[in-house]
């Protein structure tokens, strides 16, 4: 498999992690897997995600390991030596409780004026919330993205995939980091960070919001969801299950796409039938199409579909499971 990061562009760079879990290791495996050199200070009895060993190797296997018992004068000063000589802190705790240490970002900088530190939190360190305990699940709740998920009768779906972890948290968290180290080679001051998974997650919705002022504006009603543009209102933009109860994921939005995709599935005529050309969705030449769709999408299995398409421009691939994506090497 190619790699995904340059392993050079961090040459030089040390990350001291303090951090367990999932959003904070896997933040210094990004930065690691772009060449900077990770520690990682673990308490007495581990991070708590080696109770899921796969995950543990995963995100953890390159690290350089110290143990260090943060409640002992002996590991803090263990956890300030380290930072004296870091590039970049990253903790996952809960607000105030590395100042409660004695290792606030006030304190290391003193140490360190160069320091980045970032801190990953559910909800960041201020607020209404910041004191609140939370998982994934809990972020992606309150930032609107999980309502955003629900099905057609009003569903919510758990997601298999760490939206408030991983998008909310790692990649923000890296984001800041590199920009910060950019600051600190042009000035040599560092920064703080602060991470705030359902913040970021929140940011994530300005594709809804968007979709619910156009709709707005379209038809005077607010939108519900299944109802916009993409959501699960169109026929050219959905979800179909198969005759073998799989799945089809068409994203013919445009009508260029829309219009390949009616052709390859020997429907020409329903390319009128669009948004672009007045179909919008709940009108009723959009629900008919949805329906018309359906019908035949599921009037076939899987492979079939995917023979039709295999060599048809038009955004219309399988829904595939993570075995089957490793198997056939699409990534690779």
């Amino acid at each position: 498999m190619a790699p995904i990061h340059d392993p050079t562009l961090l040459e030089g760079i040390t990350i001291l992690d303090l951090s367990r879990n999932l959003p904070g290791p896997a933040t210094t495996l990004a930065l690691q897997q772009m060449g900077a050199t990770v520690i990682k200070l673990e308490p007495p009895h581990g991070d708590d995600a080696k109770s899921m060993p796969m995950l543990y190797q995963a995100l953890n296997s390159k690290k350089t390991i110290v143990s260090a018992d943060f409640r002992s004068p002996e590991g803090i000063q263990v956890l300030k030596e380290y930072a004296a000589k870091a590039d970049v802190v990253v903790d996952g705790f809960r607000p105030g409780v590395m100042a409660d240490m004695g290792c606030g970002y006030d304190t290391l900088r003193q140490l360190n004026p160069r320091l980045v530190m970032c801190c990953i939190t559910g909800y960041g360190q201020e607020g209404l919330l910041a004191e609140k305990a939370g998982h994934d699940i809990n972020y992606m709740a309150l930032s609107g993205v999980l309502h955003g998920l629900q099905t057609a009768q009003g569903d919510i779906p758990v997601p298999a995939v760490q939206f408030g972890d991983l998008l909310g948290g790692t990649a923000y968290a890296v984001q800041g980091i590199l920009a910060a180290l950019l600051k600190a080679q042009r000035t040599g001051q560092g920064s703080f960070l602060d991470i705030s998974m359902t913040h970021n997650l929140w940011k994530q919705n300005i594709m809804p919001e968007s979709m619910e002022q156009m709709w707005t504006m379209l038809t005077g009603k607010p939108a519900r969801h299944q109802d916009d543009l993409l959501s699960g209102g169109l026929a050219c933009y959905n979800v179909y299950q198969t005759a073998d109860q799989r799945h089809l994921a068409v994203g013919s939005l445009e009508h260029k796409f829309w219009k390949a995709a009616c052709e390859a599935m020997g429907k020409p005529e329903w390319s009128a039938v669009h948004w672009s050309r007045g179909a919008m969705p709940g009108t009723p030449q959009a629900k008919e199409m949805l329906a018309n769709m359906q019908a035949l999408i599921a009037s076939q299995p899987l492979a079939h579909w995917e023979q039709v398409f295999a060599k048809v421009d038009a955004c219309v691939t399988p829904v595939l499971s993570r075995a089957e994506v490793k198997a056939r090497g699409l990534l690779a």
